[in-house]
């Protein structure tokens, strides 16, 4: 039977529909590999790229025998180099594209996935985040940074090398700031975030739980948008990654890992898109009313969601999504239970 839940962390409607599962035409969801002469991410290749910003290695930077690379953006959306001087003409107003766009190559092997990576490989990626936040909060001009992973074509990738992209920008994304609204009002209410107390509930109801490591909790949201969509999140509230203690990068690295494990042995090789969200970069006026309780009032999380069916019409014109996987029976799934 169909139902249609509410997502209270991004408040949207979500239209979960088993039926539609049996629908024709669903395609096949293995990954489509792209031909490639000379993979530019690949160990060897660093001449076929700008030259890193940052780099997990112990000899001299842009050769061989790296773990993890960070490069700029061949085809950056933006530019650090340029002035954030607002333009208008009439009532259209706009900045130039100042920001950075960075690559992080995952690591050197061309076929790999985030198994393959295994724990250590995890917390390089990890860690090579953190370092880049680090780095990139020091340019106040920067306010947002998007940290996301498209892998296979369904998920919008256009190079085989498993890589992650860093976009930080100097101004919030509307439904960052909206959200930033709901949860500070949420937080004024309750003393808590919306993330903090959405976490908390997944772990008492179990039925969607997968994994729990120290502070963190892997779970199929109750609103999930995607079949197999996974989030994973603090039990207690931290803002952002880089402020994750050792421990915690550690325990986050091993709940990645066990929830690729689960996703593999069920999916197989599957397109997904993987995103974070984090707390903004930097105070400024756009967001400057929900900052002096950041820390206490906002958690990072990690999305997990797996491309299997294309979108349609409906998703589109509405912004609804339809799942046709009870998230409930995704987590049974996964468990193996």
């Amino acid at each position: 039977m169909s139902e249609i839940r509410l997502d209270r962390i991004h408040n949207q409607q979500v239209v979960i529909a088993p039926e539609r599962l049996h629908r024709p035409s669903l395609g096949h969801h293995t990954v489509k590999k792209f031909s490639s002469a000379k993979c530019p991410f690949c160990e060897g290749n660093e001449d076929l790229t700008p030259h890193e910003v940052y780099a997990i290695r112990e000899n001299e930077p842009n050769g061989k025998n790296w773990k993890t690379r960070v490069i700029p953006n061949l085809y950056k959306a933006v530019q650090i180099e340029l002035e954030d001087i607002s333009r208008r003409d009439g009532m259209f107003e706009s900045i130039p594209g100042v920001g950075a766009h960075e690559i992080l190559i995952d690591s050197t092997a061309h076929d790999g996935n985030m198994v393959d990576l295994g724990k250590e490989g995890i917390e390089n990626w990890l860690r090579s985040m953190i370092i880049r936040i680090d780095d990139l909060s020091r340019d106040k001009r920067l306010i947002h940074l998007s940290i996301f992973k498209n892998f296979g074509q369904n998920a919008g990738s256009t190079q085989d090398h498993p890589h992650t992209q860093l976009l930080a920008l100097p101004v919030m994304p509307q439904n960052e700031l909206v959200f930033l609204e709901r949860n500070m009002k949420y937080y004024r209410r309750h003393g808590r975030g919306i993330v903090e107390d959405v976490v908390y509930n997944e772990k008492i109801a179990k039925e969607r739980l997968l994994y729990e490591v120290g502070n963190f909790i892997a779970y199929c949201p109750f609103a999930s948008a995607y079949p197999f969509e996974v989030m994973i999140a603090p039990i207690v509230t931290i803002s952002s990654l880089n402020l994750c203690s050792r421990k915690e990068v550690s325990d986050l690295a091993l709940i990645i890992k066990g929830v690729f494990e689960m996703l593999d042995s069920q999916l197989g090789s599957f397109d997904y898109n993987l995103y974070f969200h984090l707390a903004p970069l930097n105070l400024n006026f756009e967001n400057e009313e929900y900052m002096s309780h950041i820390d206490r009032s906002y958690s990072f999380s990690l999305r997990i969601t797996p491309r299997i069916f294309r979108l349609g019409g409906f998703e589109v014109s509405t912004g609804m999504a339809i799942n046709s996987v009870v998230p409930e029976e995704c987590a049974k799934l996964l468990r193996r239970d």
